[in-house]
């Protein structure tokens, strides 16, 4: 089952841009030495851009201006939980869903202030760390070795957790998602949405032109 209510906005570049962690001094210190750490011992910190042709997960042609190698492995990894039986089983058309989904996630967090983007930065800097991955997601696979079984009970641990920081982190990480996804014209059926009136397509020129 998807992990957030369905009820977000239909555009990804509309995603809220407040602040998405709130974690106080102790977690901002937590996120900036996991982000430092996440440098120092390699991780990808710059933008995957277009993805080689024969990286057939992603359209080669979309470049990627947030989004690292990591953070698009991360989402693979994570959006057959989050977005759970909306997914298709056809695994051409699932590939494509989730290929798109975190396009969208990207074209979303580009939108976002500069503060937002730092704040996302050092969550997906933890959780692609290998230490902080496995001591606090409590993750021991690497991301794409993870099952949607692996990765459904790493989201219900921060859900449930008495700690801010994790609470606040699985409701970014679950909330972009899901409106990236449910955003798209072709995934507004599977929230209930019906589109916009036929109204607002006669009198709008950009629904004409969506």
């Amino acid at each position: 089952m998807p992990h957030v209510p369905h009820s977000e906005s239909h555009d990804a570049t509309a995603m809220d841009r407040r602040s998405f962690l709130r974690t106080g001094v102790g977690g901002t210190l937590l996120l900036g030495t996991v982000s430092l750490g996440a440098g120092l011992s390699g991780c990808a910190t710059a933008p995957a851009g277009r993805l080689s042709a024969v990286d057939t997960r992603m359209d080669a042609s979309y470049r990627f201006q947030f989004l690292t190698r990591d953070d698009i492995t991360l989402f693979e990894a994570l959006l057959p939980a989050i977005v759970g039986p909306a997914l298709t089983e056809q695994p051409e058309q699932r590939s494509q869903a989730i290929a798109g989904t975190i396009e969208r996630i990207d074209q979303g967090i580009v939108q976002f202030g500069p503060a937002n983007q730092q704040e996302l930065r050092r969550l997906f800097d933890l959780l692609n760390f290998g230490l902080t991955r496995i001591t606090i997601a409590r993750v021991w696979s690497s991301w794409p070795n993870v099952t949607t079984a692996e990765a459904e009970a790493f989201l219900q641990r921060w859900r449930s957790s008495g700690i801010g920081l994790f609470n606040n982190g699985y409701i970014a990480l679950t909330k972009i998602s899901n409106v990236a996804f449910y955003g798209h014209p072709d995934h507004w059926h599977l929230s209930g949405y019906p589109g916009p009136p036929t109204w607002a397509k006669d009198a709008l020129p950009q629904f004409k032109n969506a």
